[in-house]
Order: structure tokens, then sequence, then C-alpha cells
């Protein structure tokens, strides 16, 4: 029986899945990678790393597959989005780090923009906030920070990629130089509306159009793995965004279905179908572009979810294990009035402040550490409540339903207060890696393991549907302080 390998390449992890043709995972790899924080608010990675440490995943999970993974029809892809790296043509190295999605080095670069009216050009081509977390001011940063690597890029030595981009070279030795349009369209140098690069921003980032690879449709064969790497040949069939991924894992293929995923940070998309400009600060995005058919989507980004579970274990010492933190959170019935607002790189929507720090307020004398764990809980589905907030207003109906996926959606209460706080159903599906699943099924489609999205969507089940419980009088003072907080760390940094 055919089955399809899922590269899932994370902005902490590298992770590798094998799916057979009923959606059932058949084997798993995962490889954490190391996180650089050279300067307040600067996150890099080492691309390399991230090259190696995908590849070990994907051999490991075919070897755990064995016999059962039958032949490999295809190779899905999908990542960390708008995370920067350059590189050379002729030897596939790095000529820098690469310059991850929370950055916020390039905050500065953005305000002199916005100050020479420059904001409303660029959402009108892109669909995005002109901010620090898309790929233009990183590229931008790397090009006149890297000796020579202007120079070098102009003569056409170098090239730019987001992680797809950087993967499919290495898996095709460079013959591939590729991107598809959901990912393209997280740079912000892609005109969304004619979906290719534009020329004047390029201009106006001073980026060579030589580095910028070809857009290809999301789900379609666009290359081959060299043998060496995997054992065989396989087919490079589908790309993703990792929420573009997740979105079509949760098959939510009709427009006004939406999902929020749990991950390093939290991503509610919401398709649209047509392009939608959001009038609260949402981003407008491509979802997938598939037989020449390109579906839009409009989403919140919050920066840090999941990773304020990784600063208590790693930065806090108060849980040595990410699992940890559940039950911590439930020996305690609230957080005793402390409030985190983890915004650690930043705020992302609706409020887009790349100068907001993290801040811990509320404490008292009998504050613990439960209680700092169950803020942390609170701050992931309290920073949703406000994306989904601002989703309603855009929306032609509200959310009736929240779909959810993400390391994090394992986390049942977690999910019981997400359910509390916005007063609808959150409802988990039986595969909560829905990112890796997306990707399959992107690369599904291209090579004919399945014939159509209809026949995805029949293989989405609930595992569990956490309903509301709580009362208005708790909602509202939960947002109250929790707006109260937000405003205690924002500007906080100083440029």
């Amino acid at each position: 029986m055919p089955c399809l390998l899922a590269l899932d390449q994370g902005t902490t992890s590298s992770r590798a899945m094998v799916f057979d043709e009923d959606s059932r995972v058949v084997a798993i790899a995962q490889k954490p990678f190391e996180q650089h924080f050279p300067r307040s608010g600067w996150v890099e990675h080492d691309a390399m790393e991230i090259w190696h440490s995908q590849l070990a995943c994907a051999r490991e999970a075919l070897a755990k597959a064995g016999d059962r993974a039958g032949v490999v029809a295809g190779i899905g892809i999908a990542n960390q989005r708008e995370t920067t790296i350059l590189w050379e043509r002729a030897s596939g190295r790095p000529v820098g780090p690469a310059i991850v999605w929370q950055d916020r080095r390039t905050a500065g670069l953005c305000d002199r923009l916005r100050a020479q009216g420059k904001a409303s050009e660029i959402r009108g081509i892109t669909g995005l906030e002109l901010d620090a977390y898309f790929s233009a001011t990183k590229l931008a940063w790397l090009l006149d920070n890297t000796p020579g690597a202007r120079e070098r890029a102009e003569a056409g030595e170098l090239a730019f990629g987001t992680v797809d981009s950087w993967l499919i070279w290495q898996l095709t030795a460079g013959r591939c130089h590729v991107t598809d349009p959901g990912n393209a369209s997280r740079t912000m140098l892609f005109d969304i509306h004619r979906q290719c690069w534009h020329d004047g921003l390029l201009e106006l980032f001073d980026i060579p159009a030589a580095l910028m690879p070809a857009v290809v449709d999301s789900s379609a064969v666009c290359g081959e793995s060299e043998a060496r790497l995997l054992g065989s040949v396989i087919p490079i069939a589908g790309i993703g965004g990792d929420q573009q991924a997740a979105t079509f894992g949760q098959a939510c293929y009709a427009p006004g279905m939406a999902k929020n995923t749990y991950g390093t940070g939290c991503f509610l998309v919401l398709n649209t179908g047509a392009a939608v400009d959001s009038s609260q600060r949402l981003l407008t995005t491509i979802g997938w572009r598939r037989q020449g058919r390109t579906e839009y989507m409009v989403e919140g980004s919050v920066f840090v979810a999941g990773a304020v579970v990784q600063w208590l274990r790693d930065g806090l010492g108060i849980i040595r294990d990410s699992a940890e933190v559940e039950a911590l959170a439930a020996s305690v019935p609230d957080s005793g009035g402390a409030v985190l607002v983890p915004a650690f790189t930043g705020l992302g929507a609706p409020w887009w402040d790349p100068r907001a720090r993290g801040a811990l307020v509320g404490l008292s004398r009998g504050s613990t550490a439960a209680h700092i764990a169950r803020a942390a809980l609170e701050s992931i589905a309290l920073q949703t409540v406000d994306l989904v907030d601002a989703m309603n207003r855009d929306a032609s109906a509200p959310i009736s339903e929240l779909r959810v996926d993400g390391g994090a959606a394992r986390n049942d209460l977690l999910m019981q207060i997400q359910a509390d706080l916005l007063d609808v159903p959150v409802v988990r599906p039986r595969q909560t890696e829905t990112t890796a699943l997306g990707a399959a099924y992107l690369a599904g489609l291209a090579v004919g393991m399945w014939p159509g999205e209809d026949a995805l969507a029949a293989h989405w089940g609930v595992e569990r549907r956490f309903e509301p419980r709580a009362d208005e009088d708790w909602r509202r003072g939960m947002m109250a302080r929790w707006h109260k907080a937000v405003e205690r760390a924002r500007y906080w940094e100083e440029d």
C-alpha cells in the first residue's frame, strides 16, 4: 500500500510522520534543535541544524515504518513560516543565521517605513501588517549585515528562501529553488492578488530579484528527492506553511470554517475563500493553491503560546517536562490573581506591538509555582479570545465552534479554559498533528492517492468536545484583568 512522508519543520523541533491512505500514522520521529537568543528580541536558528535534524527524522520515521510503509508515493512539507535563510547557490550552505519569525531586530526599519506612509501600500499589496514578523526586513538585514552578501546577491551567487525552500533545495541537491503561494504570501514581498513577487516591494527593501524562488502550486509535484538521502527517488508534491497545512489537515475547506493551532505560537485561521481585507488588523493571506484555484484566509497570530510552557520549564525550572504543567496548574482552582502576559518577543494580533515585553503581575505573598503555571495556561487562552473577538468583527457570522490542534491542544485543562473564555465549544479532532497531516494531504492529492477534498473531509473525526461551563461575569472579569495587564506590558522596550 502506498504511504506519504510528511516533513513538519517547526520552530523548536523537526518532525517526520508517515501516513497511510486512511490518514493513520504509521511512524513518527522528532528531534528538538537549539534556539539562539543573541540579544533581547533576537531569535536565530542554525539552518544546517534545521536541515540535518529534518533529514534525520525522515530517515528514522521511514526506518520505523519498515515494510508497513510500502511505496512512499510523495513527500509533503510543512514549515515554520517567515523564518529567513540566505545561502550560497554553489555550496548550498547558509551565509548567516536563520532569522526566526519571532525575531524583532528590524522593528526600527518598520517604524521608519511607517513614518514614510508605506504601511497602507504594503497592506494593500500583501495583506500583511508592516511588521518585523515577516521575511522582507529580515532579508534586508541579512544583506546589509553579512559581509559581501549584497554584492554576491546581485551577482546571482546567493538564494533566499523560507524553510520550505531551504528543505526542497537540500532534498533536490539544488535542482529546485521553489516556494508555494502560501509561504510566499508571508514574506511581505508577494502580491497576493496577482500572485507574483512585487517589483516595487523588492525595490523598497533593496532586495535583488535574483534571490527569489519560483512560486509553484501548493499541491503539485515540484521536484524529486535525491535517492542517496532517503533510499529512493521520491516526488516532492506538497508545500504548506505550518498554519496553512494545519488548516488543510483540519478539513477547513469551505469559507467560514476556522481552526486554532496551539504550537510555539498560536494561530487562528478562518477560511474566507476570496481575499477579505480585515478591519481589525488581522492578516489576509493565501491558504493554498491547487489546480489553479487559490483559497484565501484571514489569520490572527500570537507569538508566544506553547513557548510559555517551555519558559516555565527551561527558564524558571518549575516543571521538568512540559507535560507536567497541566497537573501543576490544576492543583489550584485559579491563578490567585496572577496574570502573565508572555510578550517575550512583542505582541502579535490585534496589538502589533514589537516593543511589548513579558509581564507577570498581580502577585501576592501567597503566589506559588502552581499559580504561575495556571496563569501561563490562561495567557494562551486569553490571547486567543482577543483573536476570536477581532475575527468575529470581520466575519459575516461569529465563530460558533473552534477546531483545535497542535501540541498544547492535548492539554484538557487549557482546552476547558479556552471554551469557558470563548463561550463556544472547543472541538479536538482524533488527529491533533494536523500540520503534518495537512502536508501529507497536499502531497497525496497531487500524486492521486485521494480523488479530492471530500474524501479527506471524511477522515476528520472528533476525539473530544469541550463545552463552556463558566458564567458571563467570570468571563468579563478575566478579560478586564487581562487587558489591564496587557497595557502594563506594551511599549516597554526602547528602540
